[in-house]
């Protein structure tokens, strides 16, 4: 599913204008992203959970070559998914 049809669908469900959809759901997204690019814990409730982990440096190699290639420290994000949708999506 695209943002567009996430949006289409909520628009066809509520009657409200998908201008104003499309408004709230990108503002909705700006803001988790905001969230998460300043380290913070994201918890929508029966939904899951977003956050930023850090990645320790390591060694890694190149599968081609063999060679060996320092990875560095990174930031990512991670989600576990709530109760609720682990029993839906069984």
């Amino acid at each position: 599913m695209r943002k567009r049809d996430l949006v289409l669908k909520i628009s066809q469900d509520t009657e409200v204008k998908q201008v104003i959809v499309k408004e709230v759901v990108q503002r909705t997204l700006d803001e988790i992203f905001q969230a998460l690019k300043a380290g913070k814990r994201i918890e929508l409730r029966n939904f899951g959970v977003f956050q930023v982990k850090k990645r320790k440096k390591r060694i890694g190699r190149n599968p081609k070559t063999g060679e060996v290639v320092p990875v560095p420290e990174r930031r990512t994000v991670v989600f576990k998914p709530g109760l609720e949708m682990k029993k839906h999506i069984k």
